[in-house]
């Protein structure tokens, strides 16, 4: 056992009409509909990499990250390998990918570096109960469509930059035998992270990492 993510971009103005208490159960059941185990490959069995998306609810769609079965793990230690490496990056490189890592699931620095994502603290306030059920832990992941677009901006221009990351992360960032091993597999969940940033972008939504 262990932290999960499930990572859903939302149509803001449907969620926002909801009950405030209801959105969480929502958003789970977006998630994970009841008939979602069809082993026969029917409109809902799921996909093992890229997007699902339901026809009924078109306000929102999930995707699944590549090859990590769900976990936050990955996300965990690929930020943990950028810790690694990011003194060893291009300066421009390191600014770019401070802001959007910082912005979904890296803890940033110690140090209280200001990443320049644009985002506030707390995107969440309003959206959900001020006192949530203890049975849902807090959400992961909660970037309003306003906040998107930083994070685009930042992976536009952290992308073409990667490759330089590739000597300086096998020096010091790569971890056999570990979630995000080498430099082919944090650039994976990156791509993955900048694919469902720029989707959310294009599409004027917002970001939602649920717990589960």
């Amino acid at each position: 056992m262990g932290l999960d993510i499930t990572v859903l971009v939302v149509d803001w103005d449907h969620l926002g009409r909801m009950p405030a208490a209801e959105r969480l159960a929502m958003l789970e059941d977006a998630a994970y509909p009841d008939d979602d185990c069809d082993e026969g490959g029917g409109a809902h069995a799921r996909v093992e990499h890229g997007w699902v998306r339901w026809p009924e609810m078109p306000w929102c769609a999930l995707y699944e990250f590549f090859e990590t079965l769900g976990s936050f793990k990955p996300h965990f230690w690929a930020g943990q390998a950028w810790e690694d490496v990011r003194d060893f990056a291009e300066p421009g490189l390191r600014a770019a990918l401070d802001a959007f890592l910082a912005g979904l699931f890296w803890m940033g620095l110690d140090d209280d570096t200001d990443t320049g994502t644009g985002t506030e603290d707390e995107p969440a306030v309003g959206l959900f109960p001020a006192e949530p059920d203890p049975w849902h832990p807090r959400l992961l992941v909660v970037r309003t469509p306003e906040q998107v677009p930083h994070l685009a901006r930042a992976w536009a221009v952290a992308a073409p930059l990667l490759e330089g990351l590739r000597e300086p992360y096998a020096i010091h960032a790569e971890r056999p035998g570990r979630w995000i091993a080498n430099f082919e597999e944090f650039v994976m969940l990156l791509r993955d992270w900048g694919e469902v940033v720029s989707e959310a972008s294009r599409s004027g939504r917002g970001l939602i990492g649920l717990p589960i």
